[in-house]
């Protein structure tokens, strides 16, 4: 009779990790081989040998100020949380003209994490299996950038952004103008998923080799971009997608796209269960 116990036990708990065997299948179909992962299984800080944290108000006039302790890793699962807070702002200058100057106040915290330094590939399948908020105000990312020269030129992939009721798909490289990016875009509207979606986990993916990249969620492909489109329009030649890119993982609030977050009862949370990266053998 234990004997007969302890194979149902192993079948009853085979179920999860027949669900894990076809997800990593899915994910090495195709000649693909596990490089690089985050699982976040540790309790507390994130793996700093894997990822670095930005500080302060960074980009795009957002609201929250990043900071290292808005994210956790507890139970499995890495979340970065945003709060609704009232602090001052130590970069305070009293009529400066610099959007990060000017603000006495810090309002709302966050963070954001990245490889950089630390872990880049060119090339090969990325992987995350996360949940994102969809309230108002809030602008979840999973994306890259490559090691070399400025933004846009250094070419950006947004594996997955959310804001303003859409999830985007997003493919940027340089022009001849500074700080200008050329964009292939594509959205799709919260409304075209089920009611109950932003309440489950999803996978995003992104298959980079050296002809495309091609972007999805859940299988289903979002955006799919050739890489001889993908050349800076400034004359050099240079393309940003034959370079190694590395990953960031933030949540930002507000700013030049992601809405108005006033309204929004806070604290709200990007959950994310795995991250990883495959490529050919």
């Amino acid at each position: 009779m234990k004997r007969i116990l302890v194979v149902l036990t192993g079948l009853l708990a085979g179920n999860n990790f027949a669900g894990n065997c076809q997800v990593k299948q899915a994910d090495t179909a195709g000649h693909y081989k596990l490089v690089w992962a985050d699982e976040f299984n540790q309790e507390g800080a994130p793996d700093t040998t894997n990822w670095k944290f930005e500080h302060g108000f960074v980009r795009n006039h957002e609201l929250q100020w990043y900071q290292p302790q808005n994210a956790v890793c507890h139970k499995g699962l890495l979340v970065i949380e945003a709060k609704k807070e009232h602090l001052p702002n130590a970069a305070y200058v009293a009529g400066s003209s610099d959007w990060k100057a000017s603000r006495e106040f810090i309002e709302y915290t966050s963070s954001s994490m990245n490889t950089r330094g630390q872990h880049s590939w060119q090339y090969g399948r990325f992987v995350m299996r996360a949940r994102i908020d969809v309230e108002a105000g809030l602008w979840p990312a999973f994306w890259t950038l490559g090691i070399s020269k400025p933004w846009p030129s250094n070419g950006e992939i947004d594996i997955m952004e959310y804001y303003r009721d859409k999830l985007l798909a997003n493919i940027a490289c340089g022009t001849a103008e500074p700080f200008k990016a050329k964009w292939y875009s594509n959205t799709k509207p919260l409304t075209s998923f089920d009611k109950n979606w932003s309440r489950k986990f999803h996978i995003w993916r992104m298959d980079w080799d050296e002809n495309a990249i091609s972007l999805f969620v859940d299988d289903q492909l979002l955006n799919r971009v050739e890489l001889k489109d993908l050349v800076n329009r400034d004359g050099s030649n240079f393309n940003p997608f034959m370079q190694p890119h590395y990953i960031l993982l933030n949540l930002a609030l507000g700013g030049d796209n992601g809405g108005d977050p006033s309204q929004t009862k806070f604290p709200r949370s990007f959950e994310v269960d795995y991250v990883r990266v495959y490529q050919k053998k």
